[in-house]
């Protein structure tokens, strides 16, 4: 079952209260007094625009790049998620080169270069620590099935569905101020804005 992340860009406002959740979970004492700016690496990251703020993490492919090209085999999936053996990991940074998200971080740590990623918090019985803290519900976590009703509605939507209008899609261009924007929220919900 392949476990993922999503965050709505329309929902998030840039507090970093997922980033601290992140770097908490992820600590001996789980303690956000413990937690140092030397400790500070969230395997989550907010990013902030002129016009939208959103986090990116993982996307927990089903053909991960990063444990692809990883030369040691430090990348691996096992229960629904990929992580990262910091035993094997020889730091080379070709993960962090090959993810198309920009998800995975190389970070100095006692025994040399480690690489990073989220890991679906594992550890945690209630789950990733930065939906379960996000404040607006901005992050959600989904399966594989989830992903195949998105896949579904975005066919019903394009008219690719088998249902009694089944016309192939005009390619007729529309204007702008008749196009319709989908945020995840808008298409879990089948609802545009």
């Amino acid at each position: 079952m392949n476990r993922f992340i999503m965050a709505d860009a329309s929902a998030c406002i840039g507090c970093r209260t997922c980033e601290v959740a992140c770097v908490v979970s992820h600590q001996e004492q789980q303690n956000s007094a413990a937690v140092t700016t030397a400790d500070f690496v969230p395997r989550i990251r907010v990013i902030k625009e002129d016009s939208f703020t959103t986090a990116t993490v993982c996307h927990q492919c089903e053909d991960a790049p990063c444990a692809n090209v990883c030369p040691v085999q430090a990348i691996r999936r096992d229960r629904g998620h990929i992580f990262v053996t910091p035993s094997r990991c020889i730091g080379c940074k070709s993960c962090m080169l090959a993810c198309p998200f920009g998800a995975m971080t190389v970070v100095a740590s006692a025994s040399g270069a480690q690489a990073i990623k989220c890991d679906l918090c594992w550890h945690r019985e209630a789950g990733p620590a930065c939906v379960e803290a996000c404040p607006t519900s901005a992050l959600t976590q989904h399966t594989c099935s989830a992903s195949a009703s998105i896949l579904n509605l975005s066919e019903h939507r394009s008219g690719l569905h088998n249902g009694r209008n089944n016309r192939q899609p005009s390619r007729q261009a529309r204007s702008i101020s008749s196009a319709r924007i989908f945020t995840p929220a808008s298409i879990l919900s089948g609802s545009g804005t």
